[in-house]
C-alpha cells in the first residue's frame, strides 16, 4: 500500500498527479523525512503504470528535493527546507478546478466561488 492517495484523472499526465500527491503527502505531514518510498517497479505495479512513467515521476520528486536515494537503503522522504508558497497553492489547484467545475453546473461564476469560500472561512 502507497503511503499516499492518488485518484488518476483523465487530461492531466500521470507523473504529474504522482508528484502532486506525494508533495501534498510530504507537505501535510502524512510522509515523513526519512521514510522509506517504494521502488519504481513497486510503483508502477501498485498503481498500474508504466515503469517509464514511474520512473519520471521518482525524478521529478528528487529533483524537487522530496525524495533522495540512500545506498543500501533505498529511496527515502526528504521535505525542501522550506515549502513555497506557490508550492502550496499549486496543490490547491485540482480542488478549485473541480469546485469551479460543479459551480458551472449550477449555473455559477468564479466571483460566486470566491464568495462561498469567504463564506466557509466565516470571513462574510
Amino acid at each position: 500500500m502507497l503511503p499516499f492517495s492518488v485518484k488518476l484523472e483523465d487530461g492531466v499526465p500521470v507523473s504529474d498527479q504522482i508528484v502532486r500527491a506525494v508533495r501534498k503527502a510530504v507537505l501535510t505531514g502524512r510522509m515523513q523525512p526519512g521514510d522509506s518510498f517504494s521502488s519504481v517497479r513497486a510503483l508502477s505495479q501498485e498503481l498500474r503504470i508504466s515503469p517509464t512513467t514511474a520512473h519520471k515521476s521518482v525524478s521529478q520528486l528528487k529533483d524537487a528535493g522530496y525524495l533522495a536515494s540512500r545506498p543500501g537503503i533505498g529511496m527515502v522522504v526528504t521535505k525542501p527546507d522550506l515549502p513555497s508558497h506557490e508550492d502550496a497553492l499549486d496543490l490547491l489547484l485540482p480542488g478549485c478546478e473541480q469546485l469551479l467545475r460543479e459551480a458551472e453546473e449550477l449555473d455559477l461564476g468564479p466571483e460566486d466561488v470566491v464568495r462561498a469560500v469567504r463564506r466557509a472561512a466565516g470571513l462574510e
